[in-house]
Formats: C-alpha cells, sequence, structure tokens
C-alpha cells in the first residue's frame, strides 16, 4: 500500500515554494504557526498537490523547471533608470534577438548579458538560458518585449508585456513646498436639495466646488465602485461586484443630456419620481438605496430610448471602444444577473463565465441590455469628467481622490469575469487585532498570483486606468495587500489563515506607473500589522502612507506630530470610528456595547476611552492648543485636534466632513452587518438635523473649523466675490 503520509518539513518547504508564510505574528507580538490544515487549503487553492511527501516534491520538481518551459517569463516588470535582467529560454546553442518595443512602434534592442547557467533538459530538449537587459535610459511606460528564435515556433515573435514603472511618482514630488487639505466624505451620504436620497457625482462636483473655494486642494471619496444591477443592492462600497467599473446610482439624471429631449409622459413620471426621492434628502434616519436605485434605473431606461445626437453617439462609440472585451463582459453580467438572480444554479453550471454556452447565446439575445449597462458607464465617465473639471476650476491642483477597496464580492461580476486570475476556495480577511478579536472575513476572492502575472497583470492594469481616467489620485484600502494578503479557507474561521506573498515589485510598480500616466497622487492605507520595510519601500516609491491621530503613539503617549511622516496623509479619524465629536462622547464604547462586541466589562471600556483622551488634550494642552482648557466646548477641542495634527509634516491633511457639520454618529461598526446600519448614516449636524450641500457656504461650524485648519497650515480661503448674479432665492421642488 502506498504511504500517502506527508511530513511537516515537506509540508513548509512547500509553502515556502508558494510563498506561503507558515507562520505569522499576532497583534501582541507573538509568533503564531499556521495550523496544517490550513495550510494545505490554502496551497490548494493555488493549485499546488499537497497529498503526500512524493506528490509534495514532484510539485517542487515542476515548479522549479516552470521557468524554463517558456521563452519568455509572462511579464517583465522594470524600473525607469535602472538596469533589469530577464531571461530567454530556448534550445542549447541556438541564437535568439531580443527588442523591446514601445507602445508607439519604436524599438530598442535588448542587450545580451554574460550570465552562464548551465543547460538543461526540458521534457527531452536541451535548454539554455540567455540573459537579457532592459537599458536604464529606457522612458516610464509599457512596451513589448519580443524574442526571435528561428529554432523556436518556425522564428514567430515570442512577445511577453514590459512595464518600465517610475523609481519615484512624480506626483508626489510636486507635493513638496506647502501642505495641502481636503475633506473626506462618503459621498453617498452627501446630498443636496436636487438629490434622489442619495448623494451623487453632481454632488460630488459642488463639494468639490465649495471645498476648493474654502482651500481644499482634494477631496477624498469613498470607492464608486460598481454594485448589484438592480435593487437590493449591498450597502458597503468596500465589498463591490466590481472594481474596474462604477455604480450608477451615483449618476445624477438632470445631468444627462437627453433628458430635455424624453417624451411629455416619460418626462412626467422622471419628474415625479424625483420629487417622491427628494424628499428622502430631510430624512436622517438611514439611507435607502435601494429605493434611490430603483427610481433611477427606471428613469435611465426612459432616457435610454431618446435618440442621441450624432456628436454623442459618436462619443459613446469612442468609449466602448476604448472599454474593450471587459466593458462588455460587464455589460454581459448585469444583463444575466438581472435576468438569473444571485442564486440561480446556471451560475455554476452554462453560465459559469463569459465563454459558457448559457453566457454566448445571451450576448446576442440580451444586447440590448447589455447595450443599457454600457451606456451608464458612460454616463458615468461624463460626469466623473465633469466633477474632475469642477474641483480643477474651484482651485484644487490634485481633485477627487477615489478609494479603491482590498477586493470584490464572490459572486459579482470581476469575480466571473476574471476568474482566471482569482483564486477560488478562499477569502480575504485579516487575523485578528486589537479591535477585532476574531479576526475579519472580508466575503472577497483574491488576486491568484501566479495566474495574474501570467495574465501580465493586464487586469490590474485595466482597473487602475479606469480609476485614473478621470481622478487626480488614489487611495489604496489595505496598500499592505499589494504585498501579502490573509487567505481564509472556506469554512474556517477569520483567525485560521496564511498570509500569501505577491510580487510587490510588480504591484507596487504598475500602480505607480498607471499613476505617473495620469499624473494622479497615490496614498496607501498601510496601518495595521505590517514588516517595517515596507512602509520604506511604498516610501521610497512616492506612495504616501496613513496617519490617524488616534493611533500615533509612542508607547502609552501620543507621538509628537513633529515626528510624523512627511509622505503621508493625516487624519484625526477614519470611518471605522466615529466622528471627532462623537469619539469625544464615546460612542464608540456605546455601539459595541448594544451588539455584544466588547472583549471586557464596559466599565473597563469606558475608562480606557477616557485615559486615551486625557493623554492626547494633555498634548493638546501642552502645545498652547487648548486656552479655555477643561471649560473649552466640544466644537472647540475638535478644532484644538485638527490644530493639534496639523503641526505634523505630513503633506496631505484630511479634514472629515462630518467633524465640520458635527455629526456624531459612525459610519461602520467592523464585525458587523444588518446589527448596525453601517454606510447607511446620512449628513446631519450635532443636532441630529440634516446637512444639504448648498448650506455649507453658510454652515457655521464648518466654517469655524475650516478658518483653524487654513490658519494652521499657513492657507487662505480662494473665496473672492466679483460681483456674480446672485443665487435665485426659490428652490426647485419638481425637478430632478
Amino acid at each position: 500500500m502506498a504511504d500517502t503520509t506527508t511530513t511537516d518539513g515537506a509540508l513548509r518547504r512547500l509553502a515556502e515554494a508558494y510563498r506561503v508564510s507558515t507562520t505569522y505574528s499576532g497583534f501582541d507580538g507573538q509568533e503564531r504557526e499556521v495550523p496544517e490544515p490550513t495550510l494545505r487549503a490554502v496551497l490548494d487553492a493555488l493549485g499546488a498537490d499537497a497529498g503526500d511527501d512524493a506528490a509534495i516534491e514532484a510539485c517542487l520538481a515542476q515548479r522549479e523547471l516552470a521557468p524554463w518551459r517558456r521563452v519568455l517569463p509572462p511579464v517583465v516588470v522594470a524600473v525607469a533608470g535602472e538596469r533589469t535582467r530577464f531571461t530567454a529560454h530556448v534550445p542549447h546553442g541556438a541564437t535568439v534577438r531580443v527588442s523591446l518595443v514601445a507602445e508607439d512602434g519604436a524599438r530598442t534592442t535588448a542587450p545580451q548579458v554574460d550570465n552562464w547557467r548551465s543547460p538543461r533538459d526540458v521534457d527531452g530538449v536541451l535548454t539554455g538560458q540567455a540573459t537579457f537587459e532592459v537599458p536604464e535610459s529606457l522612458a516610464v511606460g509599457w512596451y513589448e518585449v519580443r524574442a526571435e528564435c528561428p529554432e523556436v515556433d518556425d522564428g514567430r515573435p515570442v512577445t511577453t508585456p514590459l512595464a518600465v514603472t517610475p523609481r519615484h511618482l512624480a506626483s508626489t514630488d510636486r507635493l513638496h513646498g506647502r501642505h495641502r487639505w481636503g475633506y473626506m466624505a462618503q459621498i453617498y451620504s452627501v446630498t443636496s436639495g436636487r438629490s434622489w436620497g442619495v448623494g451623487d457625482v453632481s454632488d460630488l462636483a459642488s463639494l468639490a466646488a465649495i471645498s476648493g473655494e474654502q482651500g481644499a486642494d482634494y477631496l477624498l471619496v469613498n470607492p464608486l465602485h460598481a454594485a448589484e444591477p438592480a435593487p437590493p443592492v449591498e450597502p458597503s462600497p468596500y465589498l463591490p461586484t466590481s472594481r474596474r467599473f462604477f455604480n450608477p446610482l451615483y449618476l445624477r439624471i438632470a445631468e444627462v443630456p437627453e433628458y430635455a429631449y424624453l417624451r411629455p409622459a416619460d418626462l412626467e413620471v422622471v419628474n415625479t419620481l424625483a420629487a417622491i426621492q427628494r424628499k428622502e434628502n430631510l430624512d436622517t434616519s438611514t439611507i435607502d438605496r435601494d429605493k434611490a436605485y430603483a427610481a433611477k434605473l427606471k428613469s435611465l431606461e426612459l432616457l435610454f430610448t431618446v435618440r442621441r445626437s450624432p456628436h454623442r453617439q459618436q462619443q459613446l462609440r469612442r468609449f466602448v471602444a476604448e472599454g474593450g472585451q471587459g466593458l462588455q463582459d460587464f455589460g454581459l453580467w448585469c444583463a444575466l444577473r438581472e435576468e438569473l438572480g444571485e442564486d440561480a444554479p446556471e451560475w455554476d453550471d452554462v453560465a459559469a463565465g463569459p465563454d459558457a454556452p448559457y453566457a454566448v447565446e445571451a450576448r446576442t439575445r440580451l444586447s440590448r441590455r447589455i447595450d443599457f449597462h454600457v451606456w451608464m458607464q458612460w454616463l458615468l465617465d461624463e460626469q466623473l469628467e465633469a466633477a474632475q473639471r469642477a474641483a480643477h476650476l474651484a482651485g484644487m491642483d490634485i481633485g477627487v481622490i477615489h478609494d479603491l477597496a482590498v477586493g470584490v464580492h464572490k459572486q459579482g461580476a470581476d469575480a466571473w469575469t476574471l476568474q482566471d486570475v482569482l483564486a477560488s476556495g478562499v477569502s480575504v480577511g485579516a487575523p485578528a487585532d486589537m479591535y477585532n478579536q476574531k479576526g475579519q472575513n472580508w466575503s472577497q476572492p483574491p488576486w491568484h498570483p501566479e495566474r495574474l502575472a501570467e495574465a501580465g497583470y493586464l487586469p490590474w492594469r485595466d482597473m487602475l486606468r479606469t480609476i485614473f481616467r478621470h481622478a487626480g489620485g488614489i487611495r489604496v484600502d489595505h496598500v499592505l495587500g499589494l504585498f501579502r494578503l490573509w487567505w481564509i479557507p472556506d469554512g474556517q474561521e477569520a483567525s485560521e489563515g496564511a498570509y500569501v506573498y505577491y510580487d510587490h515589485e510588480a504591484m507596487v510598480g504598475i500602480l505607480a506607473l498607471e499613476a505617473e500616466l495620469a499624473g494622479a497622487v497615490v496614498v496607501g492605507e498601510d496601518l495595521g500589522t505590517l514588516e517595517p520595510w515596507v512602509r520604506e519601500y511604498l516610501a521610497e516609491r512616492g506612495v504616501l502612507g496613513t496617519s490617524i491621530l488616534w493611533f500615533e503613539v509612542d508607547g502609552d503617549e501620543p507621538l509628537p506630530p513633529a515626528r510624523y511622516r512627511e509622505l503621508s496623509m493625516a487624519s484625526v479619524s477614519t470611518h471605522d470610528f466615529p466622528p471627532t465629536a462623537g469619539f469625544l462622547q464615546g460612542v464608540q464604547v456605546d455601539v459595541r456595547q448594544e451588539l455584544g462586541l466588547l472583549a471586557r466589562p464596559v466599565e473597563e471600556e469606558r475608562a480606557e476611552a477616557r485615559r486615551q483622551l486625557d493623554t492626547f488634550f494633555a498634548a493638546v494642552a501642552a502645545d498652547g492648543l487648548l486656552p479655555d482648557g477643561d471649560a473649552t466646548d466640544e466644537q472647540g477641542r475638535v478644532e484644538a485636534l485638527h490644530r493639534y495634527l496639523a503641526q505634523s509634516p505630513a503633506l496631505l491633511f484630511n479634514v472629515s466632513l462630518v467633524d465640520a457639520v458635527g455629526e456624531r454618529r459612525m459610519q461602520n461598526q467592523p464585525g458587523t452587518n444588518d446589527e448596525y446600519p453601517n454606510w447607511r448614516v446620512p449628513l446631519a449636524d450635532h443636532a441630529g438635523n440634516p446637512v444639504l450641500i448648498e448650506q455649507l457656504p453658510d454652515n457655521a461650524r464648518a466654517n469655524s473649523l475650516v478658518r483653524a485648519v487654513n490658519e494652521a497650515l499657513g492657507n487662505r480661503s480662494r473665496f473672492r466675490p466679483v460681483g456674480e448674479p446672485e443665487q435665485p432665492q426659490h428652490t426647485d421642488r419638481t425637478a430632478p
């Protein structure tokens, strides 16, 4: 009988070969071993056979031989100004010529360098290895590596993509010289009198215009990624169906040009829906996305029937051509999801992917509906472009900074269209930490590191390009995911995972390349447990980090702001905490107590919260920023904390919009779903009254905080009255 046992040493060697960590450091600093069942499940998701020692040895041998089986590597990622080597494998003794072809067709010869390796037998062919070099003079951009060998494929060229990435982002270098601030806002919660109960892209443009005049240089918003194509929709912007495409929920109906040409009966329907939805803007309880989206979809379906002018049809045609197959596949998934729903058995069989029989047939049968979803992406592209233009016209030199979520929904569009480069049987999450002691499972499939590389990282590039089209910057949530991700096998607890490492040179390099081409700023959310060199590496590439006031401590004391990192985006708080006014009241303890999430008695939690506040305000007072001492009111304390933080050298300084208006409710309570109205809290002031965008210029509390921030940073308002026509006094009650 064959031996099917596996020794621990063999399993761990296999894990090391596939860059799966067999240990990890807990939030308490203690090193922990990854259990064997977890290692097996993670290795299985990576395609490694860990059945027994013999299977492991065979797997290791095949892995070592894999690069020799291909002429060129799946992708080459270089750094401009540096010499990057790569190899080519051809029959021993054969001549191979390698050139580098730019997107404009310009060709550069890749010089061969001396780096002798003995030839080896590969599937019966004695194969040699030649080493080539990417010249350090090659400019930043995308290229094609082209290898030609008479003995391979009848001399036809073998190609692979080459990304020449910037050593350091020029957009970061341009930030030096002065400190910039900007609002951070959950845009769905920020409405105007013309919204449909949910903040939209036009509201984003208005907020950018208002804050630009106040002196802001950017506006950081939540992810605007696509959700489900029809209600019900996932409320969390961090669990989208696609990260490449956007959410039509954010469209402003009246700003679709075809609105002006609706048939009278259709116009009446749209106006009626608008009147109903606008009432939601004054409801400060919870945001009803499903109701708003249903109304917008009905209106958009009517708008889709309006004939477009020749120039707009031409613009749509160009957008579709640029979107390519990825855009068409997204539209197909949306149409199929509407037809089949989420849990139909077809998704596991005849509709399992874009090339499955049911999906192929549906491309023709549902072509009109596919076109509808493609058309909505075009409308979003137009309105996002207008928002970025409004930001620049208001004086912002960065504009809108988009947020990039960690991953996507397991049953979403990206999981369906990009399944070849995603891992199955596992989810992304985080191990236990002091705030989530059971760990976190984000229910998102991770990139498969090797399949993504085999695809030349093009899915990663295409996603970034779409976001950068009309963005001044990007914030990468959990930027550590470009280095490693916590993989949780299906059916296991969030704490029972393992770290899988990625080629960070490629992931970060391509991010930097696409940002450089777009002239955009990159910010990485680098909080949590990480290896010290990671922040140093990101800083070297020009990626800003994240500094949260409450997390910047030295032992039990606040870290003096002067010791913060310069290359960072600093904030008093984060969306996973209450607004500052709420934090001062201990809302974070109250909510966790009500939901049964406390790991120790509430009295201890309250005492720890008070101690934390006391230590910070002692530091604030020591810097002379609390002149009234304990008599300082809530608004004064919030402003004092911002003045204190503004002493840091951080290049970017966030002002949370909820802090500006005095909101106390938290937007998200980690570790909960329906127990708390996560991502459904509309903007309100300290008294619970709704705050609309058009009220912001006259909001005394917001203006006071803005003055404090401008003074502390040495900036000023850009508002200069020039005798422009005054706003009409009446309010429109029926227009959408």
